[in-house]
Formats: C-alpha cells, structure tokens, sequence
C-alpha cells in the first residue's frame, strides 16, 4: 500500500481493543451494560469490533440514533436536551429507549413516543469534572430534572433514569462516593425502576484503575435496587485507539521555534483548543529544544501545544499526535476551505485501510 498522505486520522484496532476487553470483562464481573456514546465516537468502520464487547449505543440526537441502529445494532438509547414532535416520530422507530431532559417534555411527548421504554435525565446536583464548560451541575444547568417532588410524582410514566454527572473521572473512591450518595437520594426511586444509566465520563479503562473495585461497586448497586444498571462509555471505549498524523509545512520563528502542521486544532482535534489542551505528541522524545506545534488555519490560537523535545522539528517530519478519537471526527470541520484528514484504520492483523478519503467535492457539498 503507498503511503497516506497527510493529514489522516489512524485507528489501531489493537489499541481499541484493550479498552474494549475492559468493556467486556465489567459487564461479566458486574452486570452493567455499556453503550457506546456517538457523540464522542461514531466512526463506523470500527464498530463490526466494537459491537463484539459492548451492549449498542446512546445517542445526543436523531442522526445519531439512526447510525447506531443501522450500523452497531444492539440497543439503541435515545437522548436530546430536546426534542421536536418529529424528533420523536422518528427517533422511535430507531431507539429501544428514549431519555428525556425534562419532564415537561416527558409528559409532552410521551404520546409520540409509543413502543420505546422512557426515562427521564436526573441532575443530582453534584458532579466530577475538570472543566466548568463541561460540568454538567454547574449554576443554572438546563441539564437533567433538579426537582426531586417532581420526579417521583412521574415515576409512573417511566421505566429508567439517566444520571450523567461525570467528566474524565478518573478518581474511584469519588466516584463510589457519589455512587452511595445517589442511593441515599434515590433510592425510594429507584427501587421502582428497571433501569438506570449511570452516563459516561468514568475513565475505567485507564491503566491503573481499580476496575475490579468498580465491578464489586455496580454490582452491589445493582442488587441493592433490583435495577440494570448501564453505563454510557464513550472516552474510555476509544482512548489511546488512535493518533492525527501531520507533517510539518514550516518552522518560523518568534521568541521561540513554532512548527507549522498541515492540520488544525480549530478544524480536527477542536477539543484541544476548546479546553486549552496540550495534545499529547507521539514518538518524539523529550529534550532540551522548546517548540511550539501549531496549526495552519488563520486562527491566532490555533496551537496544539508547547513541547521540549530531544531535537529540532524540520520541514517534512511526520508529527504524530495521539488520543485523536474522541471528540475529533465527530468534531471535524471546513474552517479555512483546509483538507479534510483522511481516515485510516490499522486492523487486528495488522493490516493498513484507508477507509475514506475527503476532496473538494466534500467541501463543496457541506456548503450551499
């Protein structure tokens, strides 16, 4: 196979699959089900692997619904901040489960929504996260029900609750804590439920966390409220599953060397510049050369990150940046007319895809 040219995202289904062992081995040891979040990931040429160790999906939207029914299977959840009557219309021929944010647009919509399970998200007030942006108990939320009164005066109309309060949560004896404390909040709650989805957002595949802990804790959860419990992995399927391979295009130089990548922050890894990120560089060494890595848009801020590297970035060199599946692809957009990357995927034989390429004719068309 010649050589991708650059920029391309690259996927290693060896990486992916360590998460996903990971997936499997919670769900035998704890019972807890995991669904993929589209929202972070939805790039489907992995998913003939993915859907081998997880349960289906949860989506943020109708699109997103309808990709995981027609290309994962398995379960298909159903969430939105908000819903259109047509949402709905079409949503349920696709979900298994719709979640609502609200309960005005429970008992709204619950009529469209016939031959779905229903649930409703529920913000306990209290949440992990790093980034306010990202919180999803900050001040004046519009995420999740708030009223507790409210809620249980509903309990008849569903059948589940969402509770996503976490965020790159890393931290188990937090979370075990606030796992006990949504128990002692709602409990009474949820002993009359089916179902619960604990969200995304709990960095359970991250090399060193206690995850025979975390199984013993959603088990015991489990049984305590005779509820399934799920959880809506969507970091922690794909971490480390995949890097954004650039070349630099020119080294200038300002108070210090700024390599120029043939990608952008603002249009592929947008997370970066969103939470003002170092993204992580892949292969190259530490060292005693200050570099700044930046992207080729017209953005002033478009900066992958400041580095100290063992030796000087040159015109030419591959620079290779990594944890490039989350919240990129889903992310990735036309700013400055620039190349779209392509996507590769490195398969478990070790086999190398280029599994779509991008031209003008896609910009183009993403346009009136």
């Amino acid at each position: 196979m010649k050589p991708i040219p650059t920029p391309y995202y690259l996927l290693d289904e060896r990486r992916l699959l360590r998460n996903l062992r990971i997936i499997r081995r919670v769900r035998e040891r704890s019972g807890a089900k995991s669904v993929l979040a589209l929202k972070c990931f939805s790039t489907w040429c992995v998913f003939d692997l993915m859907r081998q160790y997880m349960d289906g999906t949860t989506s943020s939207g109708v699109y997103e619904a309808r990709l995981g029914y027609e290309k994962f299977g398995g379960e298909t959840h159903a969430y939105s901040v908000s819903y259109t009557r047509a949402d709905i219309r079409d949503v349920r021929r696709y979900a298994d489960k719709i979640i609502f944010n609200s309960l005005s647009q429970l008992r709204t919509l619950a009529p469209e929504a016939r031959g779905c399970q229903l649930g409703v998200r529920v913000n306990p007030g209290f949440s992990y996260s790093h980034f306010d942006l990202a919180d999803p108990a900050r001040q004046n939320s519009r995420l999740g029900v708030r009223d507790g009164q409210a809620l249980r005066a509903a309990a008849s109309l569903i059948r589940g609750v969402m509770f996503h309060f976490n965020c790159e949560n890393d931290d188990f004896a937090n979370f075990s804590a606030n796992l006990d404390r949504l128990g002692r909040e709602y409990g009474d709650l949820l002993a009359q439920l089916e179902w619960v989805s604990l969200g995304g957002g709990l960095f359970f595949t991250k090399a060193g966390y206690p995850v025979d802990a975390f199984c013993a804790k959603l088990k015991a959860f489990s049984q305590q409220f005779g509820v399934q419990v799920y959880l809506e992995p969507g970091e922690a399927a794909i971490t480390g599953a995949a890097e954004l391979v650039t070349t630099v295009l020119d080294v200038v130089h300002n108070a210090t060397d700024v390599a120029i990548v043939d990608a952008s922050t603002e249009a592929h890894m947008l997370d970066v510049l969103t939470y003002r990120m170092n993204t992580r560089l892949v292969g190259r060494p530490e060292g005693a050369h200050k570099i700044i890595i930046a992207g080729r848009s017209c953005l002033a801020g478009d900066v992958f990150g400041q580095y100290s590297l063992r030796s000087r970035l040159k015109t030419g060199q591959v620079v290779r940046f990594g944890d490039a599946a989350g919240y990129t692809m889903v992310k990735k957009n036309w700013f400055n007319g620039m190349p779209m990357p392509a996507i590769a995927v490195r398969r478990l034989n070790g086999k190398l895809e280029l599994v779509r390429q991008f031209g003008y004719k896609d910009f183009v068309e993403s346009l009136s």
